[in-house]
């Protein structure tokens, strides 16, 4: 007999699947925003390390949740067994409508907008690179597998040659190296805050491998690896990179921008090397796309095996979600078509930030009902990663609220959506 072992995923995987989710456009783009407002080297290089620790905050959160309940789906499992399954359900609809869809959709917008190649028809050839990427995932774990760590490691390595090449040469004149202003008054500005709000949506995808629990050999000892090893990666990569950036060009040139990757590069190594950057972001957003592409589905599968409305989807024998692969590349190819995804990403972000919020809590709520597993895993100095957490995830969403009232109440709106979607299927399955 077959051993059914072989047909999961190492925990290299998972870290790679946390990895890819986590970089992308951000990390090449927020940093001439934030300097638009902020000029103290030191005071940047914190709001990227301090991401990093919130990012990290959750995902030992969610290892300590996950190695519990050891069931694939993310918040939607977690918060149907923690709280309520309506308040799972929800989630999960949030998941399932527009929660990897709209991200996919972007993410191929700039995987076009990067090649260095004058596209004629960008949203055919996007669509034709989700559908491929799509198939891949369709055929079995061993092929995810690998075309994951493949294109995961081009990303990385992209990104260290970057790095090291920075740290190396060096600077040709002028930099954006900055101490004038004072460090505690620039942190404590409302600058700060905002500029860590965005920073914390680069840090998104650190909770990526929580949705395919069930699909690693060892859930117990793979899912921290995964979830905390790719987090901590990430924020090492971002501040170096960040750091290589004020490093090499000159602040006027990186206030405002938004190609702050493709400017340091040319300073860097000069015009030939920039565009050969572009074409490498293309790369480094097909890993993020296959991600996303791989986990989304398992969402829609884990619904579809409690409710009826959503049967449909359920997995096949062999475990792979096919059915919701092709919904999830429908889905996003609607979105891609008609262009209405970005509004759905501001209120899509806000109430994905409160279905995280409700797992990190729910590790409090376990703990101190003392339901939570010994033999799982345990998040460190507890509830001090917890605490921050919340706060930091309460003042988003609050500023949010303020600055984006009408995403908001789009986002409510959704949430009713799927409120009747519930009990459309609790009828149905009557």
């Amino acid at each position: 007999m077959k051993d059914k072992s072989k047909a999961k995923i190492s925990a290299l995987t998972g870290v790679s699947i946390v990895v890819a989710n986590m970089i992308g456009a951000g990390a090449f783009t927020s940093l001439g925003f934030q300097l638009e407002s902020l000029s103290n080297t030191g005071v940047v290089l914190s709001l990227w390390i301090l991401g990093g620790i919130v990012a990290l905050s959750g995902a030992f959160s969610y290892a300590e949740i996950g190695t519990m309940i050891k069931r694939s789906g993310g918040e939607y499992t977690f918060l149907s067994q923690i709280y309520h399954p309506v308040v799972g359900y929800l989630s999960g609809w949030i998941s399932l409508t527009v929660g990897f869809a709209a991200p996919i959709a972007l993410s191929v917008i700039a995987f076009t907008t990067y090649l260095p190649v004058e596209l004629k028809y960008p949203k055919l050839i996007g669509i034709v690179l989700i559908f491929f990427i799509t198939l891949i995932h369709c055929y079995n774990l061993n092929s995810s597998s690998k075309f994951q760590n493949i294109s995961t490691f081009l990303k990385v390595f992209f990104i260290v040659i970057i790095i090291c090449t920075g740290l190396f040469l060096p600077e040709k004149g002028a930099n954006a190296f900055n101490f004038e202003q004072s460090y505690w008054t620039e942190t404590g500005s409302l600058a700060f805050a905002v500029s860590l709000i965005y920073v914390s949506y680069s840090y998104s995808g650190w909770n990526a491998a929580a949705y395919i629990t069930e699909e690693f050999r060892n859930p117990r000892k793979a899912l921290p690896v995964a979830l905390i090893g790719g987090t901590l990666l990430v924020t090492v990569l971002y501040t170096l990179l960040q750091f290589v950036f004020l490093k090499h060009v000159p602040f006027t040139e990186l206030a405002g921008k938004l190609n702050i990757g493709t400017i340091a590069v040319e300073y860097m190594l000069g015009d030939t090397a920039s565009k050969v950057f572009s074409a490498g972001i293309s790369i480094i957003l097909i890993s993020g796309i296959s991600a996303m592409v791989w986990v989304g589905p398992r969402v829609t599968s884990s619904i579809a095996r409690e409710h009826n409305l959503w049967k449909y989807f359920n997995v096949a024998p062999d475990h792979i979600p096919r059915k919701a692969l092709w919904f999830q590349f429908l889905l996003t190819g609607i979105l891609l078509l008609t262009g209405t995804f970005e509004q759905i990403m501001i209120y899509c972000g806000v109430l994905l930030n409160v279905s995280t919020l409700l797992v990190v809590t729910g590790v409090v709520i376990l703990r101190y009902k003392k339901t939570s597993n010994p033999d799982g895993f345990r998040s460190p100095f507890f509830p001090l990663f917890q605490i921050l957490f919340i706060i930091v995830s309460l003042w988003m969403i609050i500023f949010a609220f303020i600055h984006s009232p009408k995403e908001c109440l789009l986002g409510l709106l959704n949430l009713l959506t799927g409120f009747l979607t519930l009990i459309f299927s609790n009828k149905f399955t009557k």
